[in-house]
């Protein structure tokens, strides 16, 4: 099989482009409104996207509150969404107005932040602080483009339950991943591989 994106005709029930670049990450996206609501929103177009200094992305279509939230406040927080947390992240997805607070919505205790004014996830067993750098907005065919919106990483929280022999277990925090249509995976198993020289 093979089709052009252009026409999208694949004549398949679903789209696949998302089922193929997966498992995606979530990025569960805190930031503070203005007027001081805070929202909660998780995001699976979501990628660390530099290391030194590391900087991280989330992406959706049309100018959603975390985008509007980033950009007027130059802050946003992301907390790691793992397996015991996936109904809360679930029920942060709904679809509501910017007077809700998420946090609330979704039964999560706040905990703050040391170098940025939105909350992480309390339970949540990482959260990357960060300020926000800049939205890019690339050419689109929907009549909601899609923005990328990039912070740079300037605090990380890590539980000292997942610090295992001066490393990070990974697969012990259980991380959830967006597939495609409403399926998702969950980090529980790895393997090693050494680099060629």
């Amino acid at each position: 099989m093979f089709y052009e994106t252009a026409g999208n005709a694949h004549g398949l029930r679903h789209d696949p482009i998302k089922a193929i670049v997966a498992p995606r990450p979530i990025g569960w996206i805190s930031t503070i409104g203005r007027d001081g609501v805070v929202n909660l929103a998780p995001y699976s177009f979501f990628n660390l996207v530099a290391e030194n200094p590391p900087y991280v992305m989330f992406s959706s279509s049309g100018r959603k509150h975390s985008q509007r939230n980033a950009e007027e406040t130059g802050e946003f927080v992301c907390s790691l969404a793992t397996f015991p947390l996936r109904e809360q992240m679930n029920a942060s997805s709904a679809m509501v107005g910017p007077e809700v607070d998420e946090f609330v919505l979704a039964r999560l205790e706040k905990a703050p932040s040391r170098l940025v004014k939105p909350p992480r996830v309390a339970i949540s067993p990482t959260a990357l602080e960060c300020r926000y750098w800049q939205t890019i907005t690339p050419p689109s065919r929907s009549r909601e483009p899609y923005s990328i919106v990039i912070g740079e990483v300037v605090g990380v929280y890590i539980s000292d339950n997942f610090l295992k022999d001066g490393m990070l277990d990974t697969v012990a925090m259980q991380p959830i991943a967006r597939m495609g249509y409403r399926d998702y995976a969950v980090v529980d198993g790895k393997f090693e591989l050494t680099r060629p020289k």
